[in-house]
């Protein structure tokens, strides 16, 4: 049996030989399901010597399915914290609209909601965006009248917002041409400008009534996190994709969860 020296409850720990999590669960004082929890790509009887566990702290919270209340540890961001529970950045984003993603504090609580079933990590942030998160009903849209418009002024929708054969949800994609700019569809307030995995660079805007609107696959930022913006202000350029096609890939949520966009732009 391997002990660790030190209080470890709310810290990473490298596990050594001997270790097993009951072990670790005890000397940490927290309850073994809990450990486990917060551990979702860890498999009890494969503990490796090496391995890095995540021990959670007295304020964090695992309930079953999420949300988890998960305490910002140094160099985190909302893209490490995503893969290590194996859900996405933008439905940590969404789920945080008080929360500046640049400027995490250390020791400060965020939500992290956790797809349907989640068992362990994910390969892909962006299938994994596409998966039903544990998320509260945030009730009816809000009443918005006819602000909204479209992120690009020529376009065309390669892929309308709706499951693929898989039943995933699959974000829209619109194409446009080489140096294509793509602008805000409402005033808001962008909460994250930077690059997310297998996304490329990423903004998303916070609006009035819990909504978030999401704009992936871009080349150039020309927004900071923190920045307010109104209706038509331009947000990135688009980027040209694997297939050699200039496309944005659009995204809007309510309350964290997916929504058809046409549900709202004219």
């Amino acid at each position: 049996m391997s002990r660790h020296s030190g209080a470890i409850a709310g810290n990473w720990i490298t596990i050594k030989q001997g270790d097993t999590l009951g072990e670790i669960a005890k000397q940490a004082d927290v309850p073994l399901l809990r450990l486990q929890r917060f551990n979702p790509g860890v498999q009890s009887r494969e503990l490796a010597v090496g391995q890095r566990i995540l021990v959670p702290h007295s304020t964090e919270r695992a309930p079953s399915g999420g949300p988890y209340r998960y305490r910002i540890r140094p160099g985190d961001t909302f893209s490490k914290v995503a893969r290590h529970f194996g859900t996405s950045p933008i439905t940590i984003v969404a789920a945080n609209s008080n929360v500046d993603p640049s400027g995490l504090a250390v020791g400060q609580l965020v939500d992290v909601p956790l797809k349907s079933g989640t068992g362990g990590g994910t390969s892909s942030v962006a299938r994994s965006s596409r998966k039903s998160a544990t998320l509260p009903d945030p009730g009816p849209l809000p009443k918005t009248g006819t602000s909204w418009s479209w992120p690009l002024t020529d376009y065309s929708i390669t892929r309308r917002f709706g499951k693929d054969s898989r039943g995933t949800l699959q974000p829209m994609l619109l194409s446009t041409n080489r140096g294509a700019r793509a602008s805000a569809v409402n005033d808001g307030e962008v909460r994250f400008a930077d690059s997310m995995r297998q996304l490329g660079q990423v903004v998303i805007v916070h609006h009035e009534g819990n909504l978030q609107s999401v704009y992936a696959n871009c080349k150039e930022l020309l927004v900071k996190s923190g920045a307010k913006v109104n209706r038509g202000n331009p947000l990135c350029e688009v980027d040209v994709n694997e297939r050699g096609q200039t496309e944005l890939l659009f995204d809007m949520r309510h309350g964290g969860k997916p929504i058809d966009p046409a549900l709202l732009l004219r």
